[in-house]
């Protein structure tokens, strides 16, 4: 049985990459950086599958302690693990730095441990940012010389220092593809609403937001993405490749309330907040300027042909991923 180590194991899109693994027939290790949390994850796995093949161990992306012992007898990793917050940091290093020391420590452990395959979770945010591209593909960069905000240039910045370190001559014989999910959606596995997506759809079921920032958003289905990188382990046309695994076009956020709206959830504002007093609220709220940058950026459209080629890949339609995720949520707020 093939071992993949998946770093960020209580995550969103990594209870369901564990869940795709074990039922792909995989065993997994999963890096906690709260051993405490294992009950948790097993719970959420065992909804879907026996967590039987199923272990763990104790990693941070700011420490080097572990991460050989970790990665030795896998034959894969998926590296998911990644600093995120709402909003602007006061410093961005804060997530800066973990971003990329923990790519790095991840892919010398796998390079160590003679590990055939990396999965990076990256993000079209390292692909869509800085520039005005109005089709952003495989092929573009966010710049990272432009105010893109902090989360935008770790991902971006980490991505980068990724591939020069798989480009080493001495690191050919470890391949790598990323993985490059929007604003990812869809049912959750564990009872956790901490996370970006989560907490969104928590506020918006719970008629928190009172009126929306106009933003465009590129979906992702969880279950979607987590299929891409399992499939991506063992398909060579993958290698070396940056897959996109968004929607093609993007959906102004009134668009997803209404869908959410229309799942049966009356609470749910479909007002805009007039951006000329967004940047009045962001200078007072590091949240929102955050979201300034995403308002910025506004509509583009993304091109994943290279995806649906490589993996056959049918997109879940959006309206059932929103739908899914409204349904999951309220069983949650229920509890």
């Amino acid at each position: 049985m093939e071992k993949v180590l998946v770093t960020g194991a209580s995550g969103y899109i990594a209870l369901h990459c564990i869940t795709e693994l074990l039922n792909n027939g995989y065993a997994v290790r999963g890096s906690l950086r709260n051993m405490s949390r294992e009950n948790e994850v097993r719970e959420a796995v065992k909804k879907k599958v026996s967590d039987n093949n199923l272990e763990f161990c104790k990693l941070d992306l700011m420490s080097d302690d572990g991460w050989d012992n970790s990665a030795s007898k896998c034959d894969y990793m998926i590296h998911l693990a990644s600093p995120f917050i709402v909003g602007e940091p006061k410093n961005e290093e804060e997530l800066i730095k973990p971003a990329k020391e923990g790519t790095m420590r991840a892919l010398k452990a796998a390079r160590k441990a003679g590990i055939k395959k990396v999965i990076l979770t990256s993000s079209i945010v390292a692909i869509a940012y800085g520039h005005n591209k109005k089709i952003c593909g495989s092929n573009d960069w966010t710049n990272t010389t432009k105010d893109v905000g902090a989360y935008n240039k770790s991902k971006t910045l980490a991505e980068k220092l990724a591939w020069e370190f798989i480009n080493l001559p001495e690191n050919n014989n470890l391949k790598m593809t990323t993985i490059h999910p929007g604003f990812v959606m869809g049912p959750l596995l564990s009872d956790d609403t901490k996370g970006a997506s989560a907490n969104f759809m928590a506020k918006m079921i719970l008629g928190k937001f009172p009126a929306l920032p106009d933003v465009y958003l590129h979906i992702s289905d969880v279950r979607d993405t987590a299929m891409l990188h399992v499939k991506a382990l063992k398909s060579e046309a993958s290698d070396s490749k940056r897959i996109l695994t968004t929607s093609t076009n993007d959906y102004h956020i009134t668009k997803i309330a209404k869908m959410v709206k229309a799942s049966g959830f009356e609470k749910v504002s479909t007002k805009i907040i007039p951006t000329i007093l967004f940047r009045v609220f962001a200078l007072f709220n590091l949240e929102m300027k955050g979201i300034l940058k995403n308002i910025k950026r506004g509509s583009y459209q993304t091109d994943n042909a290279q995806t649906v080629t490589i993996f056959n890949w049918k997109p879940t339609p959006v309206e059932k991923t929103v739908s899914d995720m409204a349904l999951s949520m309220s069983k949650i707020l229920r509890k």
